[in-house]
């Protein structure tokens, strides 16, 4: 039953949520967050890895205080129980250190409180990628899992890494999967018959 909500799927169906496809866009977005530090923080790590938000919203700063760019740190997966490696980048970098030049922490804090001090729970935040992307007009479905899928999307059309790759990034059982679960499958098949021989 849908209680005449358009965004409550049908039992066993589900919303699927975009990635953030463009480049301006995802600029526009960090131009917004620039004086937030923990939501800039939080966006740039969310779109730099391949993170489920359960398990980007459970870091705590003793795993990331001390990292350099190119160093690694590891997390147990929520949903698979696995152990992931992440690796952080420059960018991941500068906004972790500018948070913590705002934000007094222990650490075994989570890195990403609420104004209370709680740890943010994920409707929280899909409530938050909705807001960043209605405030720069961007059009479509977007909550927590955009951050996650922005990451795939970029790393195939922006810098070329191979659907195998992703698939054991994201722990998917096919190539149908992982294209499907990016947005770019209808994009890819249509540039397939624009070929021209």
């Amino acid at each position: 039953m849908s209680n005449g909500n358009v965004n409550h799927p049908k039992k066993g169906s589900q919303i699927a949520v975009e990635p953030i496809k463009a480049m301006k866009d995802i600029k526009a977005i960090k131009k917004l967050l620039s004086d937030k530090p923990r939501d800039l923080c939080l966006f740039t790590l969310g779109i730099n890895t391949n993170l489920r938000a359960i398990d980007l919203l459970n870091i705590k700063v003793g795993l990331v205080a001390s990292l350099e760019p190119g160093d690694e740190f590891t997390l147990k997966e929520r949903k698979t129980c696995k152990a992931r490696r992440i690796t952080i980048n420059r960018a991941v970098h500068e906004t972790i250190q500018g948070l913590f030049k705002v934000t007094a922490y222990e650490s075994g804090d989570y890195l990403f409180r609420s104004q209370r001090g709680a740890v943010l729970t994920v409707p929280s935040l899909s409530r938050l990628v909705k807001m960043w992307c209605k405030m720069i007009h961007l059009k479509g479905n977007y909550a927590s899992h955009t951050l996650r899928k922005t990451w795939g999307y970029h790393q195939r059309v922006s810098f070329n890494v191979g659907i195998p790759e992703l698939m054991v990034c994201f722990n998917h059982s096919s190539q149908r999967q992982t294209l499907d679960y990016l947005c770019i499958q209808p994009e890819e098949i249509k540039n397939v018959y624009l070929n021209e021989l």
